[in-house]
C-alpha cells in the first residue's frame, strides 16, 4: 500500500478499493474503438499528432518494449530513449524520443508526452557517432561527478540513437 493510501480515511479507502476491483481487463474491454487507436503526441513546444488514428504504436518503456493496440489495458509508462513507431494503414512513422511518458486511457486514446522527439529519417548517423565519441571522452576524463554523470546520460542517449539508426531497435 502506498504512503498516500495509508493516509486515507477507511471509507475513502473502501471506495477506492471497490473502484479498482471493478476495472476491466483487456479481454473484457468494450470494443467501442472500431479497431483504431487515437494518438496525441506532444512536446513541450509543439503537438506532433492530435487525434491521429493509428492501428498500433510500438515504443520502448522503462518496464520493457510494448506494442499498444486499440482497447489496450489502461496504463502509464515512463519512456526511455528509443524509437516510437506509429503504424497506420498508410504506413509507418518513426520518431526517436529522449524520454517522456505514455498514458493509455480506457477509451483507446494514447497520450504521449515527450521531452524531445525527432523523425528518425531526419537524424544524421555521422553526427550521432561524433557526439557519442565526444560524450564517451567526457565521461572518462571528467574530473567531477556532475560532469561525469551528465556525460553518462549523453552516452546512453547516443547509444540508443545509434542502435535505432542501425536497425537494431524497433
Amino acid at each position: 500500500m502506498s504512503f498516500i493510501a495509508r493516509t486515507l480515511k477507511p471509507t475513502a479507502l473502501l471506495a477506492r478499493t471497490t473502484r479498482l476491483a471493478s476495472r476491466l481487463y483487456a479481454s473484457e474491454a468494450t470494443g467501442t474503438s472500431a479497431g483504431k487507436l487515437i494518438v496525441n503526441f506532444v512536446l513541450p513546444h509543439a503537438a506532433l499528432m492530435k487525434g491521429t488514428e493509428v492501428n498500433q504504436v510500438d515504443m520502448s518503456a522503462v518496464s520493457g518494449d510494448l506494442g499498444v493496440l486499440a482497447d489496450h489495458v489502461p496504463t502509464i509508462e515512463q519512456l526511455k530513449p528509443g524509437v516510437i513507431d506509429f503504424i497506420s494503414d498508410s504506413g509507418s512513422q518513426k520518431y526517436f524520443v529522449s524520454g517522456g511518458f505514455a498514458i493509455m486511457n480506457p477509451n483507446s486514446v494514447l497520450n504521449i508526452n515527450a521531452v524531445e522527439a525527432f523523425k528518425l529519417e531526419d537524424i544524421d548517423p555521422q553526427a550521432v557517432a561524433a557526439n557519442l565519441s565526444e560524450s564517451q571522452r567526457l565521461a572518462t576524463s571528467a574530473k567531477d561527478n556532475v560532469t561525469k554523470e551528465a556525460a553518462a546520460i549523453e552516452v546512453e542517449l547516443y547509444e540508443s540513437l545509434q542502435s535505432a539508426l542501425s536497425g537494431k531497435a524497433k
